[in-house]
């Protein structure tokens, strides 16, 4: 088996925010068994922002455009790199093709039954088999692991994942500070799925639990088109919680950084504070924590997967029964405690 270590890797994950997060220990295992090698990363423009906070990453390729035009361009840029090995770690049609259009020597992804689009094995030089209900984050490494172990390389020892990202100074933190925040558990009520954001009214009351009993002031983070949410539920507190200024990525991982506590249903913002080591308890209805959910066994996920009836849709299709709407605020304060070892 040869020893030669590639010499530059291409890593295909467009989207979504979580995913990219988890994504992230692969790419740190490729760079500790690689020292030297060159590892780019294609990703859709709506995602770059978070990628300019790897150092890991030796260039960062954006999909612009999902035109022909857009796809033509960012081919011409993947073919000029001459890569040893593109790494599909999506396993969609659009990735697996674009991984094959960089003219790797090789495209290796995950076997059928791991695939979110069965058709996408049609462009691997080669498949993994990785185990389906695994978390996608085991999915990823164990695709690495193998590519690492097929040239002789040795994965590195351990049973903690490494998330290498940058955090750079935060304005945003900066203004909580300037009002007097400094002890604070962050709120996460938005979310792009409807079917993920559990009601603001209870928001509101977990959010005066925790400045009653911890002493913390509660922070309320939102994102675009969240704002109005947001203030909905710092003016339900009763003036215990605040809202959190506008933000960028790198806010959101600065503030998820300093928090005591981040509460939050599954969304991109739950992925950064899990990737800052921050203690977490999560929300779950249409999607699983077994594939998605937080991998520190401190934290806490209360599901509703098992009774959802609406599996990875973004809006509920029931119409008379959320599932999201029957975790109660009592669970959510018991959630707490427990996690921030006060059972």
């Amino acid at each position: 088996m040869s020893t030669e270590a590639p010499t530059r890797i291409l890593i295909v994950r467009l989207g979504s925010l979580g995913d990219l997060i988890h994504t992230l220990p692969a790419v740190a295992a490729l760079r500790d068994a690689w020292k030297d090698t060159e590892i780019d990363w294609v990703v859709e423009r709506a995602h770059a922002e978070l990628l300019a906070l790897v150092p890991t990453l030796s260039r960062v390729i954006v999909l612009g455009d999902r035109t022909a035009g857009g796809w033509w361009s960012v081919r011409r840029t993947l073919r000029a790199r001459r890569y040893d090995v593109a790494m599909d770690l999506q396993g969609l049609v659009k990735s697996a093709g674009l991984a094959r259009l960089s003219g790797a020597r090789r495209v290796v992804g995950f076997d059928a039954a791991a695939l979110r689009e069965p058709a996408a094995r049609f462009f691997y030089s080669e498949a993994v088999q990785v185990g389906e209900g695994r978390h996608v984050t085991e999915k990823n490494l164990a695709l690495v692991r193998h590519e690492i172990e097929r040239v002789g390389g040795v994965p590195a020892a351990g049973g903690g994942l490494s998330f290498p990202l940058r955090v750079p100074e935060s304005p945003a933190l900066g203004t909580l500070r300037s009002q007097g925040v400094d002890d604070y558990a962050v709120i996460n009520a938005g979310a792009a799925w409807p079917n993920k954001r559990w009601p603001p009214e209870s928001f509101a009351a977990v959010a005066r639990h925790i400045r009653s009993t911890y002493g913390w002031t509660p922070v309320i983070l939102w994102g675009p088109g969240e704002q109005a949410i947001a203030q909905a539920i710092a003016d339900a507190s009763g003036g215990v919680a605040v809202c959190a200024p506008a933000t960028t990525l790198a806010d959101v991982l600065a503030i998820a950084g300093g928090a005591k506590l981040f509460v939050s249903g599954d969304t991109g913002p739950l992925h950064i504070a899990g990737a800052a080591g921050t203690p977490m308890v999560a929300l779950f209805g249409p999607t699983t924590p077994a594939r998605n959910g937080p991998w520190d066994a401190r934290d806490v996920s209360i599901s509703r997967y098992d009774s959802c009836q609406c599996h990875y849709k973004r809006r509920c299709r029931q119409p008379s029964t959320w599932c999201l709407e029957t975790i109660t605020v009592e669970e959510v304060t018991r959630a707490i405690a427990t996690r921030v070892g006060t059972a």
